[in-house]
């Protein structure tokens, strides 16, 4: 009987030692560097809803990790199997299985970038997100006319335009274009912040009209150290009732029109259209472009001249005059 319980106890102690050193071996697999990707890089898409059998099947596919065991072990490891993320992941160079679950589990997702320059309107913009390859323009328009995400700062807005802050985005593949503009919107709201609303208010510029008067800003000139001086020459025609005359909305009331070919003639200056500050006395109804903080800036803090006119010299920046006489 003995002898029996010896031969049971050996095989359970191979079986054992068996079984510790295949668990060893695979423990030593979610440890080690791999690449099976024969590219610079590899891109795998995660759904959501995904769960760990399917995440490893994907990445065993695209060569990120050597086999399904190997992560299925990596996962129950690491104590993180409810924590995968999904999402678009970039891998450009060998990892541990172990470490593809952290990033995964971290939701370190890939993101691309999108820049919107200064001055675009919502029209340029939705060109911009369909060029990049986000999605289409027509997705990115219908969601720039929430003009609810504005109404806490102007209650008269029918759209986004000009509340769509100018700058570079990083955003996971998918990102909706309803929570871009969303986004947008709030980086608005951070720079013209509540210091810069009240300095514009004190010139009696309600958020509305400083945004508007910014956009002409942004739009008519390009150097750092005019911005303020034309935010004050519109300033000093507003305070003297003298027109705007200001080009750059006579182009937006034409691209409305869809009648903008890349310039425009003297008789496009009699367009009939509450933006053409040719025509209508006072600022445009509301923005006609998105400015930057630059612009927002000059706006709130413009500079103490009396000028009444500016031309432009061709070079990028403008020559500056108080009296008529001076400006001919």
């Amino acid at each position: 009987m003995s002898r029996w319980l010896v031969r049971i106890f050996l095989l359970l102690l191979a079986i054992a030692s068996a079984a510790g050193a295949a668990a060893w071996v695979i423990y030593a697999h979610t440890q080690e560097l791999y690449q099976g990707f024969a590219g610079p890089e590899v891109f795998v898409d995660i759904p959501p809803g995904a769960g760990s059998t399917g995440i490893g099947e994907r990445l065993v596919a695209a060569g990120v990790v050597r086999d399904a065991l190997t992560f299925r072990a990596a996962v129950w490891i690491s104590g993180r199997a409810r924590e995968l993320q999904a999402g678009e992941y970039r891998f450009d160079h060998p990892l541990t299985a172990a470490e593809v679950v952290s990033r995964i589990a971290r939701g370190d997702v890939y993101e691309r970038l999108i820049t919107f320059r200064e001055g675009l309107t919502i029209a340029e913009m939705a060109q911009v997100f369909e060029e990049k390859g986000f999605g289409s323009a027509k997705e990115f328009e219908a969601a720039a006319q929430n003009f609810g995400l504005i109404h806490d700062l102007d209650n008269a807005a029918r759209d986004l335009e000009g509340y769509l802050f100018p700058e570079t985005y990083a955003l996971p593949r998918g990102t909706p274009a309803a929570d871009l503009v969303a986004q947008m919107v709030e980086n608005f709201k951070r720079a013209f912040d509540l210091p810069m609303r009240t300095a514009a208010e004190q010139l009696g510029l309600p958020v509305r009209q400083a945004v508007t008067l910014a956009a002409l800003v942004e739009k008519e000139t390009a150097s750092a150290d005019e911005r303020p001086v034309v935010a004050a020459v519109y300033l000093n025609r507003l305070k003297n009732q003298m027109p705007m005359q200001a080009d750059p909305t006579v182009v937006y009331a034409m691209m409305k029109a869809g009648r903008y070919r890349g310039n425009i003639s003297k008789n496009d200056l009699q367009i009939d259209s509450p933006y053409n500050t040719y025509r209508y006395p006072g600022l445009p109804p509301g923005p006609i472009a998105a400015p930057g903080r630059a612009s927002l800036e000059a706006v709130a803090h413009p500079a103490a001249v009396e000028y009444l006119y500016f031309v432009s010299k061709n070079d990028g920046t403008h020559a500056f005059a108080a009296t008529l006489s001076e400006h001919n």
